[in-house]
């Protein structure tokens, strides 16, 4: 099981609509975060330890990921999906955008045995 951690700026849009359209997507669980202070749910340390892979949203969130949990940081792949904050919550175009962009990062399930 991978842990993977969707990281925007303010936790209410971008990364929330990640984490709900991956929850159910088998051999991970998923959680997001906002790196600004005033996020919904603000990025902390233990968020950073507790994923194996971090996705950001933009370039400018991993820069502030490596300058806050530089020491956090103990060799997890960080990828950036480059989605600019111009879409809403569930937004189908960025509902379509995060299923493509993450679909090489996320673990192939085999069909079922039968």
């Amino acid at each position: 099981m991978k842990n993977i951690l969707f990281i925007c700026s303010q936790n209410r849009l971008r990364s929330p609509t990640a984490e709900q359209v991956f929850a159910e997507h088998p051999g991970i669980q998923v959680s997001s975060a906002g790196t600004n202070q005033d996020a919904e749910n603000p990025l902390t340390t233990e968020l950073v330890a507790w994923a194996d892979i971090i996705v950001v949203m933009e370039r400018q969130h991993r820069t502030k990921l490596q300058k806050r949990f530089r020491n956090a940081l103990r060799g997890q792949r960080v990828i950036c999906l480059d989605i600019p904050d111009d879409y809403d919550f569930m937004d189908p175009e960025l509902v379509r955008l995060l299923k493509s962009r993450m679909a090489q990062h996320l673990p192939v399930m085999g069909p079922p045995r039968s």
